[in-house]
């Protein structure tokens, strides 16, 4: 079924929010610090920002944000890079989670009717919804990690298709669940995909990191899961430190013209990321 692409998953107040939990500040600290009036701070998180540039830069100083993204964030104006170019097919799915989407995605390494799935959506039938037609062949599943919007759709697509396991991060939830973890390539339907270790959102968290297996040097795609939004990341609700440390450890791989393909929001680069992702600095 076609597709818009999703907006950001975070505005300007939620990176504040976050930038706040991960500085372990109040934001009466955070007014005072950057000479701020306390009421416009809480209007900037409560979605109705109207704040200077000159506030936009104190900001930043004080929360140890990227000037230039947050300032982009602030004019709704955050860049989106082209996408494409990439040595296999890459099928988004976006699915409503709530009052927001969830994303899935299908790579497919050639031109048949096979696929890798990565995470599944809030249910099954939104999945099989968001499903391309030409794919009718799965051939693994993968999980970056086990909230209700990216498994919700596991067991009935592995019965559909006839998997009996899914690859995933350690854990001892899941019976079927093959864990990888840091570094373990998995090769599959023509595609390499290592995983890399990133508890923070969560406490099992994995990224993917998606090559084509005979294709060395060509253009990689990140499965970032909930460590790596397009202008955010996600909510370190484990540990907000680690989920930084993380974040930055992965993206610091990764060539600039590598594919991001978060849980939420849209696709981006690693280039852009790096260079406007206010959590990169």
């Amino acid at each position: 079924m076609p597709q818009t692409t999703p907006g950001l998953e975070d505005e300007l107040g939620d990176v504040l929010e976050k930038a706040a939990r991960q500085a372990a500040l109040t934001y009466e600290q955070i007014a005072a610090a950057a000479d701020i009036d306390i009421g416009r701070i809480k209007d900037a998180i409560d979605y109705r920002p109207d704040l200077t540039p000159a506030e936009i830069r104190r900001l930043a100083q004080v929360l140890d944000l990227n000037e230039v993204g947050l300032a982009a964030l602030a004019q709704n104006a955050y860049p989106r890079p082209p996408i494409g170019g990439l040595p296999f097919c890459l099928f988004p799915l976006h699915m409503p989670f709530g009052i927001g989407v969830a994303n899935a995605y299908i790579v497919s390494s050639g031109c048949d009717d096979s696929g890798v799935l990565f995470d599944t959506g809030a249910s099954g039938a939104e999945l099989l919804r968001a499903w391309p037609a030409r794919l009718r062949r799965l051939a693994a599943v993968f999980v970056t990690h086990y909230e209700a919007e990216h498994i919700g759709g596991l067991e009935e697509v592995m019965e559909k298709f006839g998997l009996n396991h899914f690859y995933g991060p350690l854990t001892g939830r899941w019976s079927r669940c093959l864990g990888l973890g840091e570094g373990q390539c998995v090769e599959v339907g023509g595609l390499a995909i290592t995983a890399l270790l990133t508890p923070g959102h969560a406490a099992e968290h994995n990224c993917y990191l998606v090559a084509a297996a005979n294709q060395p040097g060509q253009r990689e795609l990140l499965v970032s899961g909930d460590l790596i939004f397009a202008g955010s990341l996600g909510g370190g609700y484990f540990c907000c430190q680690r989920q930084l440390k993380h974040a930055r450890r992965v993206l610091q791989r990764l060539p600039d013209d590598a594919l991001i393909a978060p849980g939420h929001g849209p696709l981006s680069t690693a280039g852009n990321e790096r260079r406007f992702n206010p959590f990169f600095v």
